[in-house]
């Protein structure tokens, strides 16, 4: 029987950049329980799901109780079952039992977890105060949540259309300048990819993004230094946003060394700041208003600190797709 170390669950497990919330408040607790349960127990990561799908309805019971003794127990309870749901994924690359249909159930779980612990915390302090503001709350976290997915996906297409157009232009092919829907091209970007591997025509082609997440150490200069060593071609489609924004490059390659991506306000952060955070001011007062004044004003900072975050990204994709045109421009040009 095989026997996991921790220092295997870190190598294996551990992801290069993660929320501030899982490296620092989540991962040490759920390496060593993953330890544990991979040396000592048959458990499956689906098992591991449904657990964390128990103790997050809960978290919702306790948060529809009200009383601040119930919001503090949901709140751990919340934090748990996020754990928990760390765990299956680990467990999954640890052993390599994972399964696409269980990739589905962990994200089915994510969401219904959240939805339903937002809601019974907000439905609950209405009940409790008669404050109207929590019934309002519901569609703007939700609007929030929905958002950021979306943006999320639709941004990471258009970057990887953007690479994949930049390489074809290096390596000689003929291409065309404008980033299309991500979704009507994803079959034919893919395409273009595959046949990119498969020739040996022209410079092999880095991107500094990507360059500068594997080794966060580096600095632009010493990236283009290797580059330029290895006779490689170095694209850089955030020159715009690095020049107007020293202070971040400097800040991100501080955060990637303790694997902290610099999004430090992703849904993550905005899940356990209204399911854990907001929760846990009851302790600072058992009187029902001032505890629900609190909660809104968490809840409101969460999603103007994630709405900013988003924005943010598309300012920075907006700079990138004006780098994209002149980087076209400049490989085409030889």
């Amino acid at each position: 029987m095989t026997t996991y170390t921790l220092a295997d669950v870190r190598e294996r497990t551990y992801k290069s950049r993660d929320a501030w919330w899982t490296v620092f408040l989540v991962d040490p607790l759920a390496a060593r329980l993953v330890v544990w349960t991979a040396n000592r127990t048959n458990i499956t990561p689906n098992q591991i799901t449904f657990g964390a799908g128990v103790l997050g309805l809960g978290s919702a019971v306790a948060f529809a109780m009200a009383d601040w003794p119930w919001l503090v127990l949901g709140a751990l309870l919340f934090h748990l079952s996020f754990v928990l749901d760390c765990m299956d994924g680990k467990i999954a690359r640890l052993k390599g039992n994972g399964s696409v249909f269980g990739a589905w159930v962990d994200f089915v779980f994510d969401r219904i977890r959240f939805f339903g612990c937002m809601m019974a915390l907000f439905i609950g302090q209405w009940a409790a105060t008669g404050e109207v503001v929590f019934l309002l709350l519901m569609p703007v976290v939700t609007f929030l949540d929905l958002l950021r997915y979306l943006n999320g996906a639709q941004v990471a297409k258009t970057r990887q259309s953007m690479r994949e157009k930049l390489r074809d232009a290096a390596e000689g092919r003929r291409v065309d300048a404008a980033v299309a829907d991500p979704e009507s091209t994803e079959a034919d970007s893919s395409a273009d990819a595959a046949a990119a591997e498969d020739t040996e025509d022209g410079p092999r082609v880095v991107f500094m993004e990507e360059a500068l997440r594997e080794a966060p150490a580096l600095d632009r200069e010493q990236v283009y230094a290797r580059a330029k060593a290895e006779g490689v071609r170095v694209v850089d489609v955030h020159a715009g946003f690095s020049e107007r924004m020293g202070w971040y490059e400097r800040l991100r390659r501080s955060l990637l060394r303790s694997r902290v991506r610099p999004h430090l306000f992703s849904g993550i952060e905005f899940e356990m700041f209204i399911c854990v955070v907001a929760p846990l001011t009851a302790l600072a007062t058992p009187l029902a208003p001032v505890a629900g004044a609190l909660i809104v004003g968490v809840t409101v900072l969460s999603c103007a600190a994630l709405l900013a975050f988003e924005v943010a990204i598309v300012f920075k994709l907006w700079l990138a797709t004006r780098d994209f045109t002149r980087e076209l421009d400049r490989l085409a040009q030889g």
